[in-house]
């Protein structure tokens, strides 16, 4: 059984950091794209940023362009989104989600959530002002 967890959120302030880890279990991580997703209050999820495990080819929505770095570590199993400089409208529940297969990500990622193979259950970020 797969199982994507994500974990490392939590509370900080307007200008801070956290970084989030999503490890995958029962998923070959050699050629896989991993997703971070978020849902904020009131709102629809919404792509933050992609990475291929297989190229290390990363992609970022504008919102988070420069302030946001996605990584993995095949060894481990493991997907990171460095998130630095936060600000109160980042605050939202972060998932990672995985799509299996070989992808380039040419600094942006694919429109849309759908097809994805497996999903975490989220990780809650909160930025205070």
């Amino acid at each position: 059984e797969v199982q994507l967890v994500e974990s490392g959120g939590g509370l900080v302030q307007a200008g801070g950091s956290l970084r989030l880890s999503c490890s995958a279990s029962g998923l070959p991580f050699g050629h896989v794209a991993i997703f971070w997703f978020r849902r904020a209050p009131g709102k629809e999820r919404e792509a933050v940023s992609c990475i291929s495990s297989t190229d290390g080819s990363a992609g970022y929505a504008d919102s988070v362009k420069g302030r946001f770095t996605a990584s993995s570590n095949n060894a481990k199993n493991t997907a990171y989104l460095q998130m630095d400089s936060l600000r109160p409208e980042d605050t939202a529940v972060y998932y990672c989600a995985a799509l299996q297969g070989s992808f380039h990500f040419p600094h942006t990622c694919p429109a849309g959530e759908g097809g994805m193979d497996y999903w975490g259950k989220g990780s809650l970020v909160t930025v205070s002002s």
